[in-house]
Formats: structure tokens, sequence, C-alpha cells
């Protein structure tokens, strides 16, 4: 590995790569890298090609795929188009491998999402990949026919993978991707059944919408009329209309400029209204879509809040995909997708207009409880478009903010939102030249922030200070001003203010002084051994130290000396306690050292030096237990400012060393440990590579200000190419000091620790604790130059026929092997000592934790922790977040962050480990953990088993040899376990939460093992149930398995596809893995090792089983490990394999076993095992068209059509013969020929090519022999079913769709054979009404349904025959406990079965529903089972539907309350077919119109006369005369209940009919909220609500305002007063149809207006209301003549008041002008009240207006007061802006009405 990356030609890349990480090239040794990432990527190309070739996906393919991922973590995607199609081709190939075994699935799978992330990268030119294999993958995955029966177990994050996966293919499947599609799954699209949902689903998920221009008649044109049609024509939202939703928003995004949405915006905005759900109108009920009938306060409140936040989220979001489409359209380099037409891109106008209108909620929701941090998101992203429009109003509000001291959260919230626009701030730029002036006085009026009694704000402040010195060199530029005279004016400002920095630094400082000297206040500190700081002190701390750090990083030279001055004399001149202030000090004197080295340590190092050595020249101090607090500070000062640039330290190493040897072994343990640390920090810095500095601009701030004007580094990003990192490269000078410590200070300690644990030398626990805390600290400190530890790999613990070598990555450390290995010393000694200790002194835990942490270190540690370095990724992507310019882009950071990525890449380097090769050391080293991991300390355990987990995560396949180690301990035959090393033992296994789970690695070999050994440890002596520790620990250990559990592969095999790739990526050039390239005999080898693997898993498989079963059958086996085992058992089903013969024996012995959980067990492990034993159906294409004799039409046409005609239930066909039926087409998927057919329809085939029913016990193969015997046996049965009829759960028992499915396999698998037993015991249960016994007979008929699917006629004759009397019986007998259930009962035996094989059903259920014998109650029930079965029959059953509804319309007028609402719902289904969707022929199925229409004529009566419509509830008896509106006052009832049904359930509603019915409910509807109205009133009140929120159809507004207005003349006042409730909802639910009307908004206008007028004093007072909301939402605008009209009316002149004598009453009707006046007054007072927040020009004159009739007779002057007082409260808070637009007269005339005493009055 000789010379750079430019060195012998072979080492080059010959190739461009796809994109890189560029930050590699600016590490100390990148020139090294490029030869290093060649020779890794023909290692994985030869090596993973080689292992599919090999058959070998496991451990070959996934090892290799594993480094491939670390490849692109460390080197981005670095390798060549063509070998980036074939990473991508070749995963896809083993992605959709059909058997592939899950886990594997998704570890390809998330390389593969990896691989295709950046589409730029690769046109479709370059790649194309198939759609449908994807397809079939999510159909048997997430739609998966068995894993409900449990035969598959998938993780739960198995979803979210493939879909992003799909995501990642999108762009690349084929031109005609689109027309197969939408052919594959158009069949689906059927409205009312579950398929539809699926089907969009599937559309949103895969049709391509980023196809280029010339091919857009082969995409989106296809289908994009017909789903936006389907989208606007569906009322109430069902749950796929979102999933559409997305689809076009993608496609909106993808195809800028080539479709023209104009004619969608209406629809399409007020659907987005409508779905943020805002609430409305003048505490009219809402009510949400999804809580029809019941809502309670707390929902909606929670309601209301989480629609605040939908309201935050749209406020942040807005923003920043603006800013993604500007970035996209002006800055974002070209690539293959298809650019944004220059005639659609946004113009400065539109980005100017967007930020203006989005500006203002912005700054309300800054100050909001929730929303203050989506504000500053969005401020960040407003400012980088218009930071003109933006900061000054975010400014306005901070300098008041930061005067405030009674409003903190204020000046938090401001703070943070001026962090997010500071970079715009800063830089100025051409639009807003003078934001630069207002950083001084900001920074400068920050400082009072740091605040020791307030943490937030503290916090908040930091990050404020930290911010701003990022972004600006702080040097005083004063003096420019005499020498150069071509500065700009905001320059020159800038230049005066510049003298200010010092000031601004030492003010800063002294405040963080004061905040350090009010924490020392706490002197209890000292008596209380707290060693750790509080959680909020430590933020401080750190808060402190990085910005001071910041600060004098950007500093003058100048300033500079001044701040060091100071910080060194605050330093010395005070004594801290060195827990928290101490810290805080020493922070901030490191931070100086930091920056300047040289100058700083010249003053620090002999200071601290001296004062220690004079306060040890003692000898007796060195034993003292407590030290002076003097020596104790100076040690800790001297520790801190020794963390810097190690060249610097040199000079001083004599010094340094003699105070090492003077204080590390002081007996004081604050003393050596804080001695310890220099040693650390002393190794660290001379041995580590890290930057020496973060300046804003290379080469820092100290040249000439004539050569270098700071002024225009304001702001300034960093340059990614030139940002001359200047790094610390140990030096050999340094390396040699290192050792030199390590010889002279852990040496010793090695030896001494030697001689003690081989009993040479006696210590004291204190001394072996400060022995180890010295090793541990050098261990840290020197871990980088420590070469790792070697050993023997410990071979054969998985065989491959692939290397599975470890990845060495070079990170600029050159190992000395000259000298000794200190780490392998330390390794030697310290097992060694640790068996003496466990020998010994076993409870010597503070030894035993020093131990384990030198441990992890020794195995694991090379110069930084993981932890760490997780935290500083995070905190670098949140600083990178919170300053980045997203407009640009192109990585336009501050240098600062630029510097601490290229260190993150380098951490991340030493941090790789990938795939560590397990050799013998680290055997004995985690063998040591396993036996601390079982020692019998709690707290020891805990701390080993962490380390434990850590290192089997980092090895290869070491789980396999530690595995049987740890069982061991759960052996029920050894004695010798104690319960501590049991505990420890499960724990062991168990796993932590993120790392590896022992007990259920996805291996046969491993769990083959563990789960026997887990269920048996039930035996072991060590075990005890008294012990709840104990106890949850199983608990946790079977839920976690069962949890993480994921069906394991049985077959392995690898089809020629991905062999083809493979051999095509071992050829690729670039780097070329050549000489890899297999023989025929390697090749017949994978082929002969893939065939052993198959069978090993199946003996494994089995063995598994076999050793499970004998577990559980052990004599004396608790019954808490039975459960245990019984479960692991059943997650053993799978669908590939039928179950042994002997489990199946089990299982169906456990149904009648007397444990419930077990019998439950039993129940769904039996229904998965007759699903094993299904035998399959012959199925056969069928042409739909020659079935019905039509041909096909030529478009697309849903609903009824001829050519389905044939599917459809008619009486007059029904198969009631057996030819009938044989000769029948059946299909039972019920949503198939909806919407067109699917392109090869498939039936089941005739009889007698179906498998053979009745067979003989003899023909039965054995596993069926079992279930025969038993089920043919009438104790078992009868057994069976007393177990099946128990109660669970009193009253929250339910249809148990396990249960269903046991008994639908049994009658599916054996046909009628068992019916003989169970029919007695069916009609004995049918009779006794409890609810548990009929649940189960309603199970069994369920299943017996569904399970004669295939049955001959004759068989399922008899079984009606059978059947028809129990449902008879059952559904006399119902209760209010069963109903329920019977209707599921129903429902399911319904469910995707032709119609007219459940003919005898359908009679049964139409016999007479409403029979009232057994009282209203069952008649209410048997409606709710009828619709029940019909519901899921949708379309196909019109003459039914027709049928019941004649039936029910007489019946309108029922007395009963729970019939009548039970009527409405079924209502509802017999309407629900009547849909309007594009498209969609008129359905068979009864139409809402004529039945409207004919209800309408009885309701005359009713609608005829005006006085108010009471309740007339009559004697139930009085049947004789009822006159007819007593019998429209009950039919409308019912109408009501129907409506109020099918407002949230149907897919459209029927408007025209039901406007004719408004004024009838505008009538009766009452005005206030009272719930002590009787039910037609709350009902009409309802329904009025619901209907206003329907979503109205363009054509649809002429008519409603029609209704309106005729009712505004109506002579009932309540009617007036209802429509205005009626009109703000409705208004506001179709704010932009009804924008797109201007007739139709007129005549809005002029309703209200009118109604200001009314001669009802509520009616009037509405209608300002009403008035004032319209304007507010724009709906209405303020023009002159509105504001004339009022004016006018103000002017209505008022009849004198007569004088009375106070005897008479007054006259209470107002006279006509008192109320025009009142109505001008009123429409004033809406105007105003219409801004609430901003003061409009014409809103002065009006309040001036206004203020003149303060003094008028009632109601105006209450109006009056009203409104001022309003006014005041919604102005206040912005009061100072707002004053702006008053002259003085007015402020003085409105000073003196808001203050005045008639205000009061």
């Amino acid at each position: 590995m000789a010379g750079s990356g430019n060195g012998p030609p072979g080492e080059a890349p010959g190739f461009v790569p796809q994109k890189e990480i560029g930050y590699n090239k600016l590490l100390p040794y990148g020139d090294r890298l490029e030869a290093e990432a060649s020779r890794l990527l023909a290692q994985i190309k030869g090596n993973l090609g080689r292992a599919v070739q090999l058959q070998e996906l496991w451990p070959g393919g996934l090892f290799w795929t594993r480094k491939l991922s670390t490849y692109i973590r460390l080197y981005g995607r670095k390798f060549s188009k063509e070998d980036h199609v074939l990473f991508i081709k070749l995963l896809y190939e083993l992605v959709t491998i059909p058997k592939l075994e899950i886990s594997m699935m998704q570890g390809f799978a998330r390389l593969l999402i990896n691989l295709l992330k950046k589409k730029e990268l690769l046109s479709r030119d370059d790649l194309e990949l198939p759609w449908r294999p994807l397809y079939e993958m999510l159909e048997r995955i997430l739609y998966s026919k068995t894993e409900h029966l449990g035969l598959n177990w998938f993780p739960n994050s198995v979803e979210s993978v493939l879909k992003t996966l799909v995501k990642s293919c999108r762009p690349y499947f084929p031109e005609n991707a689109s027309t197969e599609m939408l052919d594959e799954w158009r069949p689906l699209m059927c409205p009312f059944d579950v398929t539809m949902q699926k089907a969009i689903t599937y559309f949103e998920l895969f049709l391509p919408t980023s196809l280029p221009p010339e091919l857009h008649h082969k995409g989106f044109k296809l289908w994009f009329d017909e789903f936006i049609g389907l989208w606007f024509s569906v009322q109430n939202l069902p749950q796929w209309e979102g999933h559409l939703v997305n689809l076009f928003a993608r496609l909106a995004t993808d195809n800028i400029g080539y479709i023209d949405w104009d004619p969608y915006v209406p629809k399409i905005f007020t659907r987005i209204l409508r779905s943020l759900n805002l609430p409305v109108g003048s505490g009219q009920v809402l009510v949400p879509r999804f809580l029809t009938n019941a809502y309670d306060i707390g929902h909606a409140v929670m309601w209301i809040t989480a629609m605040m936040n939908k309201l935050m989220k749209l406020l942040q979001r807005l923003p920043s995909s603006v800013v993604r489409r500007l970035h996209r359209e002006r800055y974002k380099k070209k690539t293959w997708l298809t650019p944004v037409p220059d005639s659609h891109k946004l113009t400065d106008q539109d980005v100017t207009d967007f930020v203006e209108c989005i500006i203002q909620p912005v700054l309300l929701a800054m100050f909001s409880k929730t929303g203050s941090l989506e504000a500053a998101q969005a401020l960040q992203n407003l400012a980088l478009m218009r930071p003109e429009l933006v900061i000054p109003p975010v400014l306005e509000k901070t300098y008041p903010a930061l005067e405030t001291l009674t409003e903190p959260h204020q000046l938090t919230a401001t703070l943070s939102c001026v962090i997010g626009v500071a970079r715009s701030l800063v830089s100025g730029g051409k639009w807003f030249p003078e934001g630069p002036t207002h950083m001084l006085p900001l920074l400068m009026r920050a400082l009072p922030g740091v605040d020791p009694n307030d943490f937030s704000k503290c916090m908040i402040t930091f990050q404020f200070i930290a911010t701003f010195s990022t972004l600006v060199p702080l040097v005083d530029c004063s003096s420019v001003l005499q020498e150069r005279d071509d500065l700009t004016e905001v320059e020159r400002e800038l230049c005066s203010a510049t003298a200010e920095f010092e000031d601004f630094v030492l003010q800063f400082m002294d405040r963080c002084f004061g905040l350090i000297e009010s924490s020392t206040l706490e002197q209890t500190r000292e008596e209380t051994e707290t060693e750790k700081m509080t959680h909020l002190e430590s933020l401080v701390e750190l808060g402190l130290s990085s910005t001071f750090s910041t600060i004098l990083t950007q500093c003058s030279k100048e300033i500079f000396k001044v701040a060091l001055e100071k910080v060194f004399n605050f330093a010395v001149s005070n004594i801290f306690e060195t827990r928290v202030a101490g810290r805080m000090v020493a922070d901030m004197c490191r931070a100086a050292v930091k920056c300047c080295p040289e100058e700083s340590l010249k003053l620090f190092v002999p200071h601290c030096c001296s004062v220690i050595t004079h306060l040890t020249i003692n000898d007796d101090v060195l034993h003292d237990e407590e030290l002076d607090k003097e020596l104790l500070w100076n040690l800790q000062l001297l520790s801190e400012i020794t963390r810097v640039d190690g060249k610097k330290l040199l000079p001083y190493r004599e010094q340094l060393v003699k105070i090492l040897q003077r204080t590390l072994h002081l007996t004081c343990k604050q003393g050596y440990i804080l001695s310890c640390n220099l040693l650390h920090h002393l190794l660290r810095s001379t041995t580590l590579i890290y930057p020496t500095e973060y300046c804003s601009v290379p080469g820092g701030f100290d040249k000439p200000l004539s050569e270098y004007f700071p002024i225009k580094d304001w702001g300034k990003p960093g340059d990614l190419w030139n940002l001359n990192i200047q790094w610390h490269v140990p030096s050999s000078k340094e390396i040699t000091f290192a050792y030199y410590l390590l010889d002279s200070f852990l040496q010793p300690e090695l030896t001494k620790l030697e001689h003690y644990a081989n009993g040479k030398q006696e210590m004291s626990r204190d001394d072996v604790q400060q022995c180890l805390t010295i090793v541990h600290n050098c261990l840290i400190g020197s871990g980088n130059i420590l070469p790792p530890l070697k050993g023997e790999r410990i071979a054969h613990l998985v065989p491959s026929l692939v290397s599975l070598e470890e990845t060495k990555l070079y990170t600029g450390v050159n190992y000395d092997l000259s000298r000794e290995n200190h780490r392998e010393t330390m390794a030697r000694v310290i097992r060694k000592l640790l068996h003496y200790i466990l020998n010994n002194s076993e409870d010597d835990t503070k030894s035993l934790f020093l131990i384990i942490k030198i441990i992890g270190d020794l195995l694991q540690f090379q110069g930084s922790h993981k932890h760490e370095f997780d935290s500083r990724w995070k905190s670098f992507n949140l600083v990178k977040k919170s300053m980045e310019n997203r407009l640009q882009g192109k990585k336009q950071h501050i240098r600062a962050l630029l510097i601490d990525r290229v260190m993150l890449q380098h951490e991340l380097r030493t941090l790789t480990v990938e795939g560590c090769e397990y050799k013998n050391i680290h055997q004995d080293m985690i063998r040591d953990l396993l036996c601390l991991s079982t020692s019998s300390y709690g707290q020891v355990r805990s701390k080993a088993q962490q380390a434990f987990f850590t290192a089997l995560g980092t090895y290869n396949f070491c789980c396999r040899d530690i595995i049987p180690l740890v069982l061991e301990f759960l052996r029920p035959d050894r004695h010798d376990v104690t319960q501590q090393q049991f505990k420890g033992a499960l724990y062991c296994l168990l796993g932590n939460h993120s790392g590896v789970c022992l007990a259920n690695l996805h291996d046969w070999d491993c769990i083959v093992q563990t789960w026997p050994a887990i269920v048996s440890s039930g035996l072991s002596k060590a075990m005890s149930l008294e012990k709840p520790s104990i106890v949850r620990l199983f608990d946790d250990l079977a839920e976690k398995i069962h949890r993480q559990y994921e069906t394991i592969g049985l077959d392995f095999s690898v089809p020629d596809k991905c062999v083809e790739m493979a051999i095509l990526m071992q050829k690729a050039k670039n780097p070329s893995a050549s000489g890899m390239m297999l023989s025929s005999e390697e090749i017949q080898l994978g082929i002969q090792r893939q065939k052993e693997k198959n069978a090993e898993a199946l003996q494994n498989y089995e063995n598994l089983v076999n050793m499970l079963l004998d577990c559980v059958n052990q004599r004396n086996l608790p019954w808490k490990f039975e459960h245990i085992g019984i479960g692991f058992l059943s997650l053993l089903l799978r669908d590939d394999r039928v179950l042994p013969v002997r489990a199946i024996r089990f299982f169906v012995q456990c149904l009648n076993h007397d444990a419930i959980v077990i019998r439950k067990m039993g129940i769904s492990a039996v229904a998965g095992i007759l699903k094993q034993l299904k035998r399959a159906h012959k199925k056969v294409s069928l042409c739909p068209y020659e079935v019905s004799g039509v041909p096909k039409p030529s478009s697309i046409q849903a609903g009824d059509r001829p050519d389905n005609q044939w599917l459809h239930f008619d009486c007059e066909s029904l198969p009631k013969t057996k030819q009938a039926w044989e000769s029948c087409c059946f299909v039972e998927k019920t949503h198939w020929g909806y919407y067109t057919w699917p392109q090869n329809m498939v039936v089941y085939a005739s009889a007698e090519q179906q498998p053979k029913l009745g067979r003989r016990r003899e023909e039965l193969v054995e596993a069926e022999q079992i279930i025969y015997d038993r089920f043919s046996d009438p104790k078992f049965v009868e057994q069976l079913i007393k177990f099946l009829s128990l109660e669970d759960r009193k009253g929250k028992d339910k249809f148990n769709p396990r249960r269903f499915c046991l008994f639908k396999g049994i009658f599916r698998n054996f046909d009628d054979a068992f019916l003989p037993v169970l029919k007695p015991h069916l009609e004995h249960l049918v009779a006794d009404s409890h609810e548990s016994t009929q649940r189960c007979v309603a199970e069994i008929i369920a299943g017996l349904i569904r399970g004669s699917k295939h049955w001959t006629f004759e068989k399922v004759e008899k079984l009606w025959k059978l059947l028809c009397p129990l449902l008879r019986t059952a559904l006399s007998n119902i209760t209010v406990e069963t109903y329920n259930d019977w209707g599921t009962c129903i429902a399911t035996s319904c469910e995707s079965r032709d119609p007219r094989k459940l003919h005898w059903l359908f009679e049964l259920l139409l016999e007479s529903p409403l029979s009232g014998e057994g009282g209203s109650f069952v008649d209410a029930c048997r409606l709710y089972v009828l619709q029940g079965g019909l519901a899921q029959q949708e379309w196909r059953v019109p003459e039914l539907l027709h049928r019941l509804l004649k039936y029910l319309e007489p019946k309108l007028t029922q007395v009963y309350k729970n019939v009548r609402e039970r009527i409405g719902s079924v209502l509802t289904y017999i309407f629900m077919i009547d849909v309007s969707l594009p498209n969609t022929a008129p359905t068979k199925s009864p139409h809402v119109h004529e039945f409207t229409t004919r209800i309408l004529e009885k309701l005359k009566p009713l609608m005829e006369v005006d006085e108010e419509i009471q309740n007339h509830v009559m004697d139930e008896n009085g049947v004789g005369e009822q006159d007819e509106r007593t019998q429209g006052i009950k039919l409308l009832k019912t109408i009501l209940k129907w409506l109020m049904a099918s407002a949230g359930r149907s897919f459209s509603t029927a408007v025209t009919e039901q406007l004719q019915l408004l004024p009838l409910f505008f009538k009766i509807a009452p005005v206030e909220n009272d719930n002590s109205y009787d039910e037609l009133k709350r009902d009409a009140k309802m329904c009025l609500s619901l209907m206003s929120q329907g979503l109205l159809y363009p054509q649809q507004v002429p008519l409603v305002l029609q209704v309106l207005k005729q009712t505004a003349r109506s002579s009932s006042w309540h009617a007036r007063y209802t429509i205005l409730t009626y009109l703000q909802t409705m208004v506001f639910y179709n704010l932009f149809i009804f924008l797109n009307n201007e007739e139709a908004v007129n005549d809005i206008r002029w309703l209200v207006i009118k109604l200001l007028e009314d001669e009802q004093l509520e009616v009037r007072e509405m209608a300002a209301t009403t008035l004032s909301g319209l304007l507010q939402c724009n709906f209405l605008t303020m023009d002159s003549l509105v504001q004339a009209h009022f004016e006018q009316l103000c002017k209505t002149r008022l009849p004198k008041k007569r004088k009375r004598d106070l005897g008479t009453v007054v006259d209470t009707i107002p006279s006509a002008d008192l109320v025009k006046r009142h109505a001008g007054v009123l429409g004033l007072s809406a105007c105003i009240l219409s801004s609430p927040y901003d003061v409009p020009t014409w809103m002065p004159q009006l309040l001036m207006d206004l203020s003149a009739h303060l003094n008028d007779p009632q109601p105006i002057e209450m109006t009056v007061k009203k409104t001022l007082s309003n006014f005041r409260r919604t102005h206040h808070d912005n009061w100072q802006e707002h004053k702006q637009q008053f002259t003085d007269d007015q402020l003085l005339v409105l000073t003196d009405l808001l203050v005045s005493p008639c205000y009061y009055a």
C-alpha cells in the first residue's frame, strides 16, 4: 500500500464515480483512500457475485451486501454507473425471490432502497425495473391469506420497508406499466367493497408520475380524468380518499406546467379546507364526520387541539415546500427528471405574494404555546426568499421582548425565531442590505438573558449569542473609517458599530462569571457525596462552554488578549469547588487555551504547576483523605487546559510529568481522579487526529485591516474545496512522549496488579481501584495508537464457500509494531486479576465495575466511543438544519460546520468495525463478560450485560459460540446454579432493546437450542415462581420472542436470474474482480451445499417441534412453562410445510384442555392446521361476455351493465334443482364485474373436477385421520361444545373469528362428515338463550355456511333444511346481548359468497322482519341481522332491496324509537348503491330520488301549516283516528333518522330532493342549545348541522340559495334565525365553490343584509355575526357601497321619547326606525369585528361613526359597547403599531371611549 492515490497507474480508479462523499478528500490521509476504496469495491463485487453463484444467500450473500452498505456509508456511491446498475439489478432479483426468508428480504430491500435513493444519478435509459414482482411480493406479504391464521409471521417494519422499496423503484418502471396496472387493479374498484381501498392504495404506491412529457399519453393521461372525477364526486371522505389525494399531490409535483389545474382549483381547495376540520359558526353542533351519533366534550377538545397542530404543521410545511420548488427551478443541477417549463416557473412577484400572505399567521403563531417551534422553521424558510418582508416584523417583536421582564415565554419564542433568520439577517444581500446593522444591538440586549434564575432563558440566550458569533468575525474595524472612503452607507455604520465588540465580549464574560458564582452558592454541595452535576447544570455548562469557545474562536487577537487576561485573573484569584463552578470555569479556560495555545499555556501551566508543587511539598498531603480545596481546583484547571493541540504541550512535558508523579497516587479519591484526567488528556492530545481551529474564515482574522476587510465575511459560507483545515496529526515526538507516559505510569500499575493477582503482593481495595483507574485512563487516552488484539480466528462456527474476512480501514495511524502492545498486556493482566477477584473477593464491586469498563474498551475502543459519536452526529444535524440555506443548496454551510463534518467522517471510519473476525482472545473476554453477567451482584450483572451485548454485536457469528454457554445455566440437571446466575443467564438471553436477542436469532441452529432450553428451565432447581422478578423475566422473554419472531426460511434456493446477474457483476471492470471466476466444480459444490442446507433446515424444523413436544410433556413442568412451550409451538406453523403429525395430535388435544389459554392457542393452531391440509380447488378461465352474450363495451362504465346482469340475484332463475345448480356459474367475489372485469376471469371448475367429497376414513392422510377421529367422537365433541359455550369475560365477549375459522376449516375439509354428531348439539344450543351459548352456535353456523362453499347441491340442500329451523328459533330468541353476534354471523356467512347460493337464507330473512311478534326490540334486531347480510352483497341483490323497501315503506311511521333508528340505518344501506360517481350506469337498485318524491308527498300537510310543529306523542293504543298531521310527524321522525344515518356513510348525498325538506327543518329546529328538547327537535337540529356541512356540487348552489331566500320570508323567526347558522357552516365548508360563482356571492350578501333589518333582535344580531365572519374570511369585501349603506341606515331619525308616567307599561315593540338604525350600527360593528388583528384604512372612520351612537337607546347602546370592548381586547397585543393608523384627534376620541366611565357602565 505504498504511495498515495496517484502512485502507480494500477491504483487510480478507471471510472467516473456516481457520487462520492467529498469530505473524504479533506482528511489528513485523504490521498490514501482512492486505492482503499477500489480494493474494497473489487472485493465486494467479487465476493457478492461469488456468493450468489454458489447459491449461498447466507452467510455469504448477506455478509457481502452488508459490506456494500457500509461501503456506501463510508464513500458514498463511489462506483461507476455500470456497477451501480448491476448492484441494483442483482439486489432487485434477490429481493423478489419468492420463497426468500423475510429477514433476508428486509436486509436486501434496505440496501436496494439506499442504492436507488439518489434518483438523479440514474436515468430511465440507464435502468428499467419490472413492477409485477414487487406487486406479487406486496400481495403475498401485506395481503397475506395465511398470516391471520398464524401460518406466517412478519415483522411490523415490513410494511413500511416494502412501500419505500416500491417508491424507490417507481421512477424506473417500463413505459407501458401504467396500462398494465390499470388493467390489473381497476376490477377491484368497487366503492362498496374493501377492495376499493386496496386498489387505490396500490395505485398510489405504484403509478409512475415522473415519465417524460413525450410519454404522458402512456402515463397519467390514461387515468387522470377518471380518478379526479371519482375524487370530486365522493362526498363523505371514505378511507381511500387520502390515498387518492396523495397520488394527485405527487402528480402535481412531478409535472409542474404539464397539467392545467385551473378548472379543478375551487373543488380542490374546498376539499382541503374541509379536511382541516376547522370549527365554524356560532355555537353550532359541529359534527366530526366519524362521530355521527355520540360526541362528548373530551373528544371535541382533543379534536380541536389536534386541528391546531394540523394548522401549525401547515404553516411550517408551506414555506418549506415553496423553498424546495424554488430551489428545484433556480439552483438545482439539471438531471434527467422533467424540468419545470419556463412558463410555469415561480416569478419574483409570485414569491413576494406568497410571503406576504403567509407572514401574518406565522407571526401570530410565534407566541402560541404549541407553535413557536414550527413558526421558527417557517420564518427561516421565508427569510431565505424575502428577508426584507420577514425580518423587520420579527425584529419589531424581538426588541420589546428583550426589554420585558414579565413574559419569559415571549423572549424564548422571539429569540428562537431570530436564530432561524440569523443567516439571512447577517448576510444582508441585495434585498435587505440594512440587515447586519441590527446584529450588535441584538447581541448587547440579549446579554441580560444569561440569568442564573431562568434556565430556559439562559439556554436560548447562549444559543442566540453562539449563532451570531459563528457567523461574524468579532473584529474591531472602526479604524478603517479614516483609511478608506469607498465604503457604502451600511458598511460605514457597521464599521463604527464594531468598536463595541470588545465591550460585548467583556460584558458577556462578566455575565458568565455571575452565573458561575451564583451556582457556587450551593455550599451544601461540599457535604453531600454527589459526583454528578444535575441534568440542568450540565446543560448550562455545555451551553456556556460552547458559546464562550465560539466567541473566542471568532475574536481578533486584540480582543482575545483582553479576554484571556480577564479569564485568567478570574480563575487564579478564586478557588472553586470542583463539581459545578469549577467545571464551568475550567471549561472557559480551556476554551481560551484552545484558541491560542501558545500565549495561554504560558500563563496557565507555570501558575498551576507551581501552586500544585508548593501544596504537595509536604509528603503528609499524599495520604490525606480530604485535600485542600486550592490543590483540587488547580489540578482540575490543569487537567482541563491540557486538552489542546499536543504539539504545543511538548515544551511543558517535564513540568507536567513531575505533577503526575506527585499526584497520581494521592490517597484522596477526588485528587487522584483529577490527576488521572490530566494523564488521559495528555495522552489524547498527543495521539489523536483532530482539527485545531474552527474559525469562520480560513487563516483567522489577524491580518492588517488594510489587506483584509472582515465586514465582507459576515455570514459567509465556507468553501468546501478551500477549507484549509489545520489538522493535528501526531508527530513522532508526540508519539514518543505518549509511549514515555505509558511506560512511566501504566507499566508499574500493571506489574503491581499482576503480582497481586499471582498472590505475591497484598493490596487494599482502594489501591486496586486506584490502579485500575490509572489503567483505564491510559487505555482511553492512548487507544488510538494501540494496535487491536491479535489471536487465532475461531473456525468452524459457520461453514461458508465465500471469504468472510474483516475490512481494515486506514485511519491515519501507523502502528509502531516494534514496541510492546500495551493493549495485549492489559488484556492479559486484567483477565488474571478478574479471576483472582472473583475467587477471593467477589464483593469488591467497584473494582469489578472498572474491570468491566476496561474489558469493554479493550475490545472496542480505537479513539472514540460510539455513543459520543452518535450524539455529535445528532447535534451536527440540528445545527446544520437551523443554519442551512435550503434555497441555494450546494452545501452552503459555514466553515465550522464543514470542518465538523469532516471530523465526523474520520470518527465514522475509526468506529467502523464491519464483520470483525472472532478470535480466541475475544472469545476469552466475552466469556469473562458472561461470567460477570451471572455474578451474585445485581449491579455488576447489569453493567456486564451491557458490555456483553455490545461485544456480541461486533464479532461475526460469535453468538453461536456463546449460546451453549449461556444455556448451561438453565439446564434442569445441574444442581450448582444459583438463582443469581439463573437470572443473569435469562437476561443474557433477553438482550437489550436495540441489540441482539440470543433467544431469538433468526436461524434454525440457534432456535433449536434456545427454545427447548427455555421451556425445560422450568424444572431447574434455581427457578422459583415465587420470585416476581423471575416470573417477569420469563414473561418478557416469551413476549419478546413472540413479538420479534419472523418465519424462518426452509428453502434457500437461488433462481437462475440472480445467478446471471452475479456472473455479469463478476465480469464487470473498474475495479475488476477478476481472479474470482468460478469453476464448474465449485458451482456444483454450491448447488450440492444448498440442497444439503435445505434438508438440514427441514431436519432442524422437525427436531425443534419434537423437542418442544417432549419438553411440554415432561412431568412436573410448571403450567407457566407449558404455556410458553405451546406458544413457541404455535409460532412454528407454516404455510409451506404441514406440521408434523405428532404436533397435530397434540394441538387437537389442546382443544379440550382445562386451561382456557391453552384452549385458545389450540383453536388458533387447529384452524391453521386445517388450512395447511386444505386441498387445492381447480379453477378455470371464463369469458364474462360469453356468459352474458353481450359484446365488450368500448369505454369504461361501472355499475349495472348488460354484461354483468347475470351476477344479480333473480327470483325467476334461482338454482333450486341439482341441474340448475350445476349449470349455474357462481362468482364468489362480490366486486368482480362492478367496475370492469379482470383480464383473466377465473371461476371454480365443475364439481366432478374438484377434490372428492364424502371420503371414508381410509381415504384420508394420517394428519386428517387424527382430526377425523376426534371430531367423530361424540364425547370429544360434547366436551368441546361445553367448553366453547362457557363465558370468558362477562359482557366483553364477541363473535370470535378464530373459532369461526376452526369450524369453517372443519366443514371445508371434511364436508358434512361431522354433521350427525353436531346436529343434536346445535338444536340444543339454539334453544338456550344465554349469550355464550348463542354466540357459540352463531360461530358454528357461520362456519358451516362458509365451509359449504364446494359442497354438492344435495349436501347444501340438506344443510339448509337443517339450518332454516335453527335460524328461525335463534331469531325469535334474540336478546340485547346476542343481536350483535347474530348480525356478525349472518354478515360473515354472506361475505364473498355468490348471493344465488344463499337464496334460502335471504328468503328466510325477508319472511317478515317486522312481524311485531316479539315486540319492537325483536323487530329491530331482525332488521339489523338482515341488513348485515344484504350489506355484504352490495350491488348484486337489487331485487331483494326493492322487495325490502316496498315492505318497509308503509311501516315508516313506526311508533318505537329503536325500530325507527334501525329503519333509518337500513334505508341508508338500501340506497347506498345509488351513487352518482362518474361513468357509472344508473343502478338497478332502489333510487333515492323516487323514494324522496313519495315521502315529500306524504309530508305535504306539515309543509302547509305555519304554526310551530309540536311533537304529538299519542297514546300507544289510540290507533284509531290519526289525522294526516300526526302521521306526517311520525314519518318525519323516521326520515330524520335516515338522513342522519346516511350523512356519514353514503358516498354521495342526493341533494336536490332533500333540499325540499329544508324549510320544514328550519321551522322545527330549536334556536338554543338545550338537551331537554324532545327527540324531533334535537334530530332536526342535528340534521341541519350535518346537511350544512355537506359538500355541494357547483350546480346545486342556486337550488340551496333558492330555499334559503324562500325561508327568509317565513313568518317564524326561528326559521329566519336558523338560516343564518346554516349559511355560516355551508359557506365555510364550500368556500371556494361559492367564491367561484359571483351571482351566489351577491345573493348571500343580499340575504344577510336584509336580515340585518329583521324585526326580531336575535335575528339581527345573528346576521351581524354572520356578516363579520364572511368579511373575515374574505368571502365578502368591504366596499364603499356597503359602507355607505350602513352609514345611511345609521342616520335614520329616531322618534322623540314621550315623557310617560312611570306607572304605565313601557312600549316594547321597537319602532321600524329603531330597527333600521340598529341595523346600520350592527353593520358597522360587523365590519370592525371582522379584522381582529389589524387596522385597515377604513377602520378609524367607522370607529368614529360608531362612537356617535354611544348614547342611543337600547339595544343600540349595548351593541356599541360590546364592539368597543371587543376591539380593545383584540388589538391590545399590538397596540403600539396599530396606533399609527389613527390621527391625533381620532386617538383622543378613542382613548376617551375606551377608558371613559361609559365603558364600564
